[in-house]
């Protein structure tokens, strides 16, 4: 499960000798290997007790890390493992404490909560791919192909728009716009000038789609997708009453892309709301 950005995040390893017995390295070193491919590395390791050897390491940026135990001289040897952080500010559509209330999980009760963190972000993108997006962010997209002879528009790719924050020239002495010469249509993402002319790109928009206002619909039914998921974890007992009855949840036909993640009732939830083809 990913760890927070700027939580510590617990590295360990072990090293046991040629009858299996715990027993220290020569030398050991941990290296970690940050998303941007820059590293962080400590050597030497002292062991915490005999052939376990520790390093708690605070995380600084999001995305996939790389750790590398390697021990040299006696009992030498290597291990590789690896650890996600999440961004600052994760989309999630419902919040944790709606998602226990929702599974009957006393709020006093946090063994479940980092997987249930996972969960949400998990139904979020599912629910976004129907609906367009829910939680706000900062997008950075380029459209590159636009005519020689200009475009009357240009489509943001992440729709409902809440703002758009700049439209700049990719190119050297290519043309930008300022924001404020520029008409945006939320629903739809459409960018226009507002005295009729054309955009030449190519041209890099940043801008944050969203909802301000999130409808009760998309929440209800994040719920109902994710108490669907979270049943998957009690096996032969997942009709069990404290986490919904049986044949309620029963998908009857995938939903294209899905599978059958997404249980009818919440699909329908979604319909006012759903995308029409070819719309992201």
């Amino acid at each position: 499960m990913p760890f927070d950005l700027g939580a510590v995040v617990p590295l360990g390893t072990t090293v046991k000798d040629s009858t299996g017995t715990l027993a220290n390295a020569g030398s050991m070193a941990v290296t970690i290997t940050l998303p941007d491919a820059t590293t962080v590395s400590v050597s030497p390791v002292t062991p915490a007790s005999t052939g376990t050897y520790t390093y708690d390491y605070t995380t600084v940026q999001a995305g996939r890390h790389v750790v590398r135990w390697v021990a040299t001289g006696v009992n030498a040897g290597a291990y590789t493992d690896s650890f996600d952080v999440r961004e600052a500010a994760p989309p999630g559509i419902i919040s944790l404490a709606d998602t226990k209330a929702h599974l009957n999980i006393p709020s006093s009760t946090t063994t479940h909560d980092d997987e249930l963190r996972g969960w949400i972000e998990s139904v979020t993108a599912g629910i976004e791919h129907l609906t367009g997006a829910c939680v706000r962010r900062t997008v950075v997209e380029v459209h590159d192909y636009l005519p020689v002879s200009g475009a009357r528009v240009i489509a943001l790719r992440k729709t409902p728009v809440i703002s758009l924050t700049s439209m700049l020239a990719v190119l050297d002495g290519g043309t930008g716009y300022t924001v404020a010469d520029l008409d945006v249509d939320g629903s739809t993402g459409v960018v226009r000038r507002k005295d009729g002319g054309r955009l030449y790109g190519p041209l890099r928009a940043t801008y944050v789609p969203g909802r301000i206002v999130i409808p009760a619909n998309l929440t209800h039914a994040g719920k109902l997708i994710l108490q669907h998921l979270w049943r998957t974890q009690y096996g032969a007992s997942r009709a069990l009453p404290g986490i919904g009855g049986g044949e309620d949840y029963a998908v009857t036909e995938p939903v294209p892309g899905f599978g059958y993640a997404i249980p009818n009732r919440a699909l329908q939830l979604l319909e006012p709301h759903r995308l029409p083809p070819g719309v992201a």
